[in-house]
């Protein structure tokens, strides 16, 4: 390569370089502009001082830019673990009380501990176990009751309960009582949002809603029409601190702080695995673990509440162009200036504006689109995702999340539980052996069934695999002298089932059935062995392919045509 070329490709990379920093440090600042206001929310539905949302901007959003493996994952305040939390909190202890905040810093510190196990353990497959299907519904069951909750600062009343089925009900009690002047202030406030939201995407529009709003509070003194505002908001960087609470009160957070991690490891991981693919980078889910327990160890540390990655402040990074962690970093830049030069403005924000903002991150977080999509699509699925949802909104967020785990796992169980099983029988029109489904009746050809298990065989599911064999070979037309096992989907077999293999080849070989294994493969072999499965089937009888299992059943049966 000429000296001449190399300069070129020399000044292109650097200019490409400084090109993508420009871009990163400009989508920082609009990043900032949007999502300043939302962390304030998120700190109501945490039930924290406005304060702590944006704190959680600050080092926790450093920690996994320094940490993480994402170039585009924001980390930072979320409205489902935030829910998750606060309602679980709740029921322990006050809100807003010092105990709550001590114990809200806890369990992030708790968070960051069983992140860091989870990393030892390389625990970054679990986000694999939370379906899309029911993280759908969990999230509209969260938008339901943080929505739901919102409507009480959006009219200027006061809920006496964090149950959402009483909620309403007090919402319809205290109709008459409700503040007219926050409720035009809400109502317009949500229509800015949402259509600024929909029609100027890229726009700070809840910045320009909380700029406006608080120009308008401190200049027609709002309060003074009995408008409620957020009040002095403390300035300045957050002090350092280390959460310790009592053992009794470990033992009664554990379970808060389970719920959050896996919300924390499912989301965040699915959340950079899309944006990762969207431009066709790697991403390491246990590297990201490692950013996440250290920006929640951050959060713990200064007094603020647990972090996660936040799907909605990362497509917005994304779309403001955000390519990298810099972007984070001059967001988090951002945020230190507002905190040491602008926090006095902030206690003229209307607690009814910040209940619109807070009401329209709800109302986004029900994805009707996706809801639709998954009832055309398997309506078995989608009544999973509404009994996640009622769950959430009649039960809790912290129940909701357990079901939204058990109902992942049941729907993954049920699959093997009942798997498609088959025969390989005459198409009616041609003659040609076709699958379908086991029936009485059914027959490959004469003297022979042709017998297809979709699933691994387990405790579970191998009466099945005998009950299917024994009822095709006692209802054939024609006596059965062999039977072939397409062994194609089966990987695995484990101690009770192959009893009960061992015990259907001892009852066919008493009746002079022959019984052949075909496509086996190498590792289902091994189980086989183990399990002594060979020793009653005969290796003779095993293959590795389909089509010679047929050709010695069909030589076993005097010469059998295939039809």
């Amino acid at each position: 390569m000429s000296p001449l070329l190399g300069i070129k490709n020399w000044l292109g990379q650097r200019i490409t370089k400084k090109s993508g920093s420009w871009s990163d440090m400009l989508a920082g600042l609009s990043l900032a502009s949007m999502n300043i206001p939302q962390v304030l929310g998120y700190a109501r539905i945490a039930e924290m001082p406005a304060v702590c949302g944006l704190y959680t901007v600050l080092f926790p959003l450093v920690a996994f830019a320094m940490f993480g493996s994402s170039r585009h994952l924001v980390v930072a305040a979320d409205s489902a673990t935030a829910a998750i939390f606060s309602s679980g909190l709740s029921e322990i202890v006050s809100p807003g009380s010092a105990r709550y905040m001590e114990l809200v810093s806890a369990v992030a510190l708790l968070n960051a501990g069983f992140l860091l196990v989870a990393r030892l353990f390389r625990l970054g497959f679990l986000a694999d176990f939370l379906s899309r299907t029911v993280l759908v519904g969990f999230l509209a069951g969260v938008g339901v009751q943080v929505g739901l909750s919102m409507l009480y600062d959006m009219t200027g009343l006061v809920s006496s309960s964090h149950n959402t089925l009483i909620q309403a009900i007090g919402l319809f009690q205290g109709f008459g009582q409700m503040q007219g002047l926050s409720m035009a202030i809400a109502s317009l406030s949500c229509v800015v949002l949402l259509v600024g939201a929909r029609q100027e995407p890229h726009w700070p529009v809840g910045l320009c809603v909380v700029v406006v709003s608080i120009l308008c509070s401190w200049g027609l003194d709002l309060q003074h029409y009995d408008v409620a505002i957020l009040g002095s908001i403390r300035g300045g960087l957050p002090a350092f601190s280390m959460p310790l609470p009592g053992w009794h009160d470990m033992l009664a957070l554990l379970p808060i702080s389970a719920s959050c991690v896996f919300v924390i490891i499912a989301q965040s991981a699915a959340t950079s695995r899309a944006f990762a693919n969207m431009f066709h980078e790697h991403v390491d889910e246990n590297a990201d673990i490692v950013g996440l327990c250290a920006a929640n160890a951050a959060a713990a540390l200064t007094g603020t509440f647990t972090v996660n990655g936040s799907p909605t402040q990362t497509a917005m990074a994304v779309q403001a162009g955000a390519r990298s962690q810099k972007a984070q970093l001059v967001f988090a830049a951002v945020t230190a200036c507002v905190l040491l030069f602008f926090p006095a403005p902030l206690q003229y924000l209307p607690r009814c504006v910040l209940g619109a903002i807070v009401f329209c991150v709800a109302v986004r977080m029900i994805d009707i689109q996706a809801l639709n999509g998954i009832r055309h699509e398997s309506p078995g699925e989608f009544r999973l995702a509404l009994v996640t949802a009622a769950t959430v909104v009649s039960v809790g967020v912290e129940q909701g999340i357990f079901i939204a785990i058990a109902l992942s796992l049941f729907r993954h169980v049920r699959h093997s539980y009942m798997p498609h099983t088959l025969i390989m029988a005459p198409e009616a029109s041609t003659g040609m052996l076709e699958a379908e489904a086991v029936a009485p009746g059914e027959q490959s050809m004469p003297g022979i069934i042709i017998y297809r298990f979709c699933a691994d065989l387990f405790y579970a599911n191998c009466n099945l695999f005998a009950d299917d064999i024994m009822t095709l070979i006692s209802s054939a037309p024609d006596p059965v002298k062999c039977v072939v096992v397409d062994c194609s989907a089966i990987t695995d077999i484990d101690y009770s089932a192959a009893q009960v293999v061992r015990d259907v080849l001892q009852r066919l070989h008493a009746r002079e059935i022959t019984v052949l294994f075909g496509r086996v493969a190498p590792f289902f072999l091994k189980d086989m062995e183990r399990h002594h499965i060979t020793t009653v089937l005969g290796k003779e009888n095993i293959y590795m392919q389909l089509h010679t299992a047929l050709a010695s059943a069909r030589k076993l049966c005097g010469g059998t045509k295939s039809l």
